[in-house]
């Protein structure tokens, strides 16, 4: 067992997502980690199948006399964001995460820690594994590609299900149940540009760096930097003030990611070349000065390296440029129903540069159809006007919240029992594949739970130890009480 795990409770938890930090699981490439699943579901009796699409169902009879117990569904993703910082050296196709044990909490280090759906799909894995927990009959669902646009939800199948309720662990705030979440939709702009010759110059590397970056959803409204947003503003001011020529731009790692980090390859004549790093210090104290503690580690710097080939025309980088400075990301608008939620925002995620095309791709999301489209819509138009096709694609629903629902009633009295006061219910604006799969299964209740995890979709990601023992214990006893 990897030495931060040694001795954690619950055990029966901590071994399974022991295994699971050290299987490669980025999103699309969750084989290894669903084989282990299958694995241990075939040791233990349980009937498995699998999908066209790559999930996976597993099903548990009752412990004897709970044969009349309704059906209960536990789910959670394969698949985890793979973020890095600068500098470390990890490759996500083949290693293992290196977890680290900070007092109460764990980490990785320098990467993305993988508690996000770990814990959860280790805590479905400890049920499957348990015989002391009194429950009824089971099914578990464990999905494909959650975190790149909700596919393996998306294609998990109808009629499959039998469950009367649906238990997602994917929530990250212990004390809490998620009973709603938003829809979200994916707006990709593309702009085909001429490439040239690059003048004899200097070639440069500007760099915005040392963001939170975090879950375009959960942390949209934390006023954190956009690092996109910041590198297109900062690449107007060249435009501006100097003759440059720009052979690329690249940042932001994922659609529900809100960029960290970003570069552009500049080049400009040599006699210019202090006026190119003045310009970028004031704009990296402005920049400070405007994000303050919200984001208070910025870095905007700059580095000589080998001159490209070929920039792109100056009319198709400055729109390109005027594009990314431009366009909106944050909150559109609040909840006036549930105080302090996002009803509708924007996430302004990557830009790449490859050959002669440079792609933005930007997402929408609300738990109202109409006010996620007229999202979607604004942004396409921007795009439209700086000369960019647009497209639309990977639209899922939202989550309707029903706080009088049995299940929430259910779960309401066991958290009481518990803990001595019921749970906080919150609404996600972050997309949750409840509301993909329920829609599928009319009906069925859901609630999603789990225990704190802070920081998700960043290097930053770590896990509350006692928080989990917590989530295994609400869910034992949840699972006794149907």
């Amino acid at each position: 067992m990897i030495p931060a795990l040694a001795n954690l409770e619950p055990e029966a938890v901590w071994k399974h997502f022991d295994k699971l930090a050290a299987i490669p699981r980025a999103s699309t490439k969750e084989a290894a980690a669903r084989d282990y699943i299958r694995t241990l579901a075939t040791k233990l009796g349980l009937e498995c199948e699998q999908d066209e699409a790559g999930n996976l169902v597993v099903r548990k009879r009752a412990r004897p006399g709970r044969e009349g117990a309704p059906m209960v569904l536990l789910q959670g993703h394969l698949d985890m964001v793979c973020e890095k910082n600068e500098g470390t050296v990890h490759d996500f196709d083949t290693d293992p995460i290196k977890v680290v044990r900070d007092g109460d909490w764990l980490k990785a280090d320098g990467t993305t820690l993988g508690a996000d759906n770990g814990v959860g799909v280790a805590a479905s894995l400890a049920v499957m594994e348990s015989t002391d927990i009194a429950h009824g009959p089971l099914e578990f669902a464990f999905t494909i590609d959650e975190e790149t646009g909700l596919t393996g939800a998306s294609e998990f199948p109808g009629g499959v299900l039998k469950s009367k309720y649906f238990l997602n662990l994917d929530n990250e705030d212990t004390g809490t149940l998620c009973i709603g979440c938003s829809g979200g939709i994916k707006t990709t702009a593309r702009r085909k540009v001429s490439l040239g010759a690059a003048v004899a110059g200097s070639a440069w590397r500007v760099k915005v760096s040392g963001l939170k970056g975090g879950h375009s959803g959960v942390d949209i409204h934390q006023g954190r930097g956009n690092a996109l947003r910041i590198m297109g503003g900062v690449l107007q001011v060249l435009l501006d003030r100097l003759p440059i020529e720009i052979a690329e731009i690249n940042g932001g790692s994922a659609q529900n990611a809100i960029p960290r980090e970003a570069a552009a390859l500049v080049v400009v004549n040599p006699s210019r070349e202090s006026e190119l790093k003045s310009l970028i210090a004031t704009a990296e104290t402005g920049y400070q000065a405007d994000l303050g503690g919200f984001d208070s580690g910025l870095r905007i710097t700059v580095e000589r390296v080998e001159r490209p080939g070929k920039v792109l025309d100056a009319t198709d980088a400055k729109q390109a440029v005027a594009l990314l400075a431009s366009l909106h990301h944050g909150v559109i608008a609040m909840s006036p129903d549930v105080p302090g939620l996002v009803q509708t925002s924007t996430n302004l995620a990557t830009v790449t540069t490859k050959g002669d095309v440079v792609e933005i791709v930007t997402s929408q999301r609300s738990p109202i159809e109409s006010s996620m489209m007229a999202a979607a819509r604004m942004v396409a138009t921007v795009c439209r006007l700086a000369g960019f096709e647009v497209e639309h694609a990977g639209k899922y629903p939202g989550w309707k919240p029903e706080p009088n629902s049995e299940i929430v009633r259910k779960l309401q009295e066991v958290h009481k029992k518990l803990f001595g006061e019921p749970a906080r219910l919150i609404a996600m604006h972050a997309g949750l594949e409840c509301g993909v799969i329920g829609e599928k299964y009319p009906g069925m209740e859901m609630v999603s739970f789990g225990p704190t995890i802070v920081d998700p979709h960043s290097p930053n990601e770590r896990v509350q130890i006692s928080s989990v023992a917590s989530f295994w214990n609400f869910l034992k006893l949840v699972l006794e009480n149907f």
